[in-house]
């Protein structure tokens, strides 16, 4: 980890919600969940089918972004391809404690497992 905070981070901006944007949109799911440091956008990891947070990232230009799983506050930045320190986001710093990962409940598959990269 590289200490500092990088550019691409507003600490005041809270997240968009507690799941994919993109996954509940199309009704998707996910293995675990990421949240744009910039803007909020909360997005689906690459291990997950459609991996939103590097797209939003792509679609963007916004470079970094923090794990938005209970107990985690890692930042990844995807310009530099390291792992980052930044200062604490607005809350909530994570989906709601009871909504399982993968998730959400009712829409991961049986065998999700065969599905995620």
């Amino acid at each position: 980890m590289t200490s500092g905070s990088p550019e691409g981070i507003d600490p005041a901006v809270a997240p968009s919600g507690p799941g994919c944007v993109e996954c509940d949109a199309d009704g998707g799911w996910w293995v675990h969940l990421r949240r744009c440091a910039q803007c909020g956008h909360v997005g689906c990891c690459d291990s997950s089918p459609a991996q939103h947070a590097t797209a939003h990232h792509e679609a963007t230009g916004h470079p970094v972004m923090q794990s938005y799983e209970p107990g985690e506050d890692w930042f990844w930045d995807f310009t530099r391809s390291i792992g980052v320190t930044g200062p604490r986001l607005a809350d909530p710093q994570s989906h709601p404690d009871d909504q399982p990962a993968p998730g959400p409940a009712g829409r991961v598959p049986e065998d999700w497992r065969e599905h995620i990269h």
